[in-house]
């Protein structure tokens, strides 16, 4: 639910020696976004990953420096050793990302299970692991705790509290506080609410969901009267306004429009980047 947000991180993220997305089916919709973008991300199986980055690696003769985000992953390049003294504390990233399967919000356990599968393996070659997901109804409140033992870090979307967010919405919407400041000002009114992300998925998860409330259109035509338009940077326009549309006269809803934000998704970004930069200067 967060490509946007991640499309528009790796899209300013100008210190990038190469871009790596795992290939599975859910990728490639992630992979346009990225290109729209300017972005050429090379496309591997997730086995052969490791295999890639240990021949680049020997290569250049260098120690690594990695980072997973949701997971992508950093692997810090030290430019050529005549520049060294000019380019001193700067270095290349190679970031992997590894997309998970729409819709897993609907099962606690099988989203905490896949994300849970998918740190164990891609830790294997990372140093640091930034999951760009929320607590997804505290089915992630434990992560932290749960990994405590993993030789690479954990990082989260974090609002400027320091808080991990509550979801995507909160993220869209630029904290927790936030997200409970919109929801108070509904004064009882049921909203639901899309990103351009969610209104233009909401159909394809409808098909694949077991009848959750999600999608439930006799519970969301009751305890629901209004969508809240929650507009970003990278998708905005006339797509995002029909699929909207389409969703609002499905359920019956009035549609009421706010301006997203980008800044968690930025700054968590950065902030992993950046420590995870300079562990690898003290090594």
């Amino acid at each position: 639910m967060l490509e946007d947000e991640l499309v528009y991180v790796l899209s300013k993220d100008h210190d990038l020696n190469q871009l790596i997305v795992v290939e599975s089916r859910q990728s490639f919709r992630f992979v346009r976004k990225l290109k729209s973008r300017n972005c050429q991300p090379r496309l591997f199986p997730l086995d052969r990953i490791p295999t890639f980055l240990k021949e680049a690696n020997n290569s250049i003769s260098v120690n690594p420096l990695r980072l997973l985000l949701k997971f992508p992953f950093f692997k810090k390049i030290p430019h050529n050793i005549i520049e060294k003294s000019k380019e001193k504390n700067k270095e290349k990233s190679i970031v992997v990302v590894n997309t998970l399967k729409l819709g897993l919000h609907a099962d606690c356990e099988l989203l905490r299970s896949e994300i849970y599968q998918n740190i164990k393996k891609m830790a294997a070659f990372s140093h640091g692991i930034l999951i760009f997901y929320g607590n997804c109804g505290h089915s992630l409140r434990n992560t932290e705790a749960d990994f405590k033992d993993l030789h690479c870090s954990l990082y989260f979307l974090k609002d400027e509290k320091g808080e991990i967010v509550d979801d995507c919405i909160s993220v869209a919407l630029g904290g927790n506080d936030n997200y409970a400041e919109v929801m108070q000002s509904g004064n009882g009114t049921g909203m639901i609410y899309l990103t351009p992300m969610w209104a233009s998925s909401w159909k394809e998860m409808r098909m694949e969901s077991t009848d959750t409330s999600d999608f439930n259109e006799r519970f969301l035509k009751k305890h629901y009267r209004k969508v809240v338009k929650i507009s970003n940077e990278i998708s905005i326009g006339s797509e995002f306004d029909k699929n909207v549309l389409n969703y609002a006269r499905t359920f019956d809803m009035s549609i009421a429009e706010m301006e997203g934000s980008m800044e968690i998704a930025s700054r968590s970004y950065l902030n992993a980047k950046n420590d995870v930069c300079k562990e690898a200067v003290s090594d």
